[in-house]
């Protein structure tokens, strides 16, 4: 992860300047209208990125990206590109988590950090491609967004149809803040892929597992990527959860997440201090609630983290001006301020999940909530982002811990009424 040498084809700067790329006058002539990288992207150009696709593998399938995105010659065939490589980065992404396959080198595969490298490196190579056709920026951001769901398996979620198999759908998040340290990984991004398809053994008999990654940007959570994304399952589903990285040492079942936005940057640096933003505002509510079976959750044995019910809100009461945390949860006719989760993007799933379970009509029917896991930490004397390597044996112990515990999880609350 820290040597920046910039191969042919990782980044692809160098592939689309020398594989007969139009000219930037041809672009220009086409009315094409290629974007500066994004903030997020423009990490890619730091050693520990590289260092984790090469350790990985996930160079190869970039680079192909890079050469295969120059070689077409239509937004057709740019599209079909888009979809294929990014279904298929899903895959491997998930095939390597799971076993299957070569691992590609010798980072550990239980890793996340590998699916979301490769992918910047792909958007990045979409919104900087000069082609030498016509591409409108609507189709451009078409792309991307094509890109973003397929590589996230937004498009890949396949539940069992008829009886005898149980549909539990699980969520999980990129790794943030990385301004601070950019060799993070984030647990539940690595136990989505961990996951994804897999069969566990409930009370009730087996349940498959779908999952899928979500972005830690504000902006794609207001223009409705969480809904879009599970508005067609939840009807379909025994059981759902949103998982995120949350405190150190510690399982939490978020009981109340809020309306808010607490304004914290995100993986572009930007902030938003807002009411979430969601479709029929007039009427929102300024709490949802988890119908996960904490009480079952917490009582269990899942692993050997200790799991909390955790109860507390930040809330503006009726009638005051002034935020104070409630420990035992929101008070009446209360303006929300921090869910349980906080008022970051974790808070933000929960409540657009929940909401929309309220709203289908399944808050009496469908077990559903947010489960924040603990924090993955690196190993004693590899604390500093400076000069600490990319991974140790502690931190990918710690991984495989959580991965596990959010497993023994969902097979406790699987086949549980609904709470709340």
């Amino acid at each position: 992860m820290n040597s920046i040498r910039v191969r042919i084809g990782v980044l692809g700067l160098a592939l689309l300047a020398g594989l007969s790329a139009p000219t930037a006058g041809t672009a220009a002539a086409a009315g094409t209208q290629a974007a500066p990288p994004t903030v997020e992207e423009q990490r890619l150009d730091r050693a520990v990125p590289q260092e984790i696709l090469r350790r990985s593998g996930f160079d190869a399938p970039a680079a192909r990206f890079a050469r295969d995105l120059v070689a077409a010659h239509s937004y057709a065939q740019a599209r079909h590109v888009v979809e294929r490589t990014g279904s298929a980065l899903w895959r491997r992404a998930v095939d390597r988590a799971q076993g299957r396959g070569p691992a590609g080198g010798d980072l550990s595969r239980d890793d996340d950090r590998p699916l979301y490298w490769a992918r910047l490196s792909m958007t990045r190579e979409v919104r900087t491609w000069e082609p030498g056709f016509g591409l409108s920026d609507g189709q451009r951001g078409a792309l991307l967004d094509a890109l973003e769901r397929t590589s996230r398996g937004q498009t890949d979620i396949r539940l069992p149809q008829g009886k005898g198999t149980g549909r539990i759908l699980v969520t999980g998040f990129d790794p943030f803040t990385l301004d601070r340290d950019i060799r993070i990984s984030n647990p539940s991004g690595a136990t989505a892929l961990a996951l994804d398809g897999t069969v566990i053994e409930t009370a009730d008999g087996p349940a498959r597992v779908e999952t899928a990654v979500f972005p830690v940007r504000w902006q794609d959570f207001a223009e409705g990527t969480v809904e879009r994304t599970l508005r067609p399952y939840l009807k379909q589903v025994d059981l759902f959860t949103t998982v995120s990285q949350g405190r150190v040492g510690r399982f939490d079942v978020e009981r109340t997440n809020g309306a808010w936005r607490g304004g914290f940057p995100d993986n572009d640096n930007v902030s938003r201090t807002e009411t979430v933003p969601v479709a029929d505002p007039a009427s929102q509510p300024q709490w949802t609630t988890t119908t996960l079976p904490y009480a079952k959750i917490v009582a269990a044995s899942t692993g050997r983290f200790p799991v909390y019910d955790n109860t507390s809100v930040t809330e503006i009461p009726a009638g005051g001006t002034q935020a104070v945390v409630r420990p035992d949860g929101p008070t009446p006719g209360s303006t929300a301020r921090a869910g349980g989760g906080g008022d970051y993007l974790s808070n933000e799933i929960a409540y657009r999940a929940t909401l929309l379970r309220d709203r289908l009509g399944l808050h009496d029917t469908l077990p559903g909530g947010h489960v924040h896991t603990p924090v993955l930490q690196f190993g004693a004397g590899n604390t500093d982002p400076a000069t600490g390597s990319v991974t140790d044996p502690e931190f990918v112990a710690n991984r495989l811990d959580i991965i596990a515990q959010v497993r023994t999880i969902l097979k406790v609350a699987a086949g549980s009424p609904v709470t709340g």
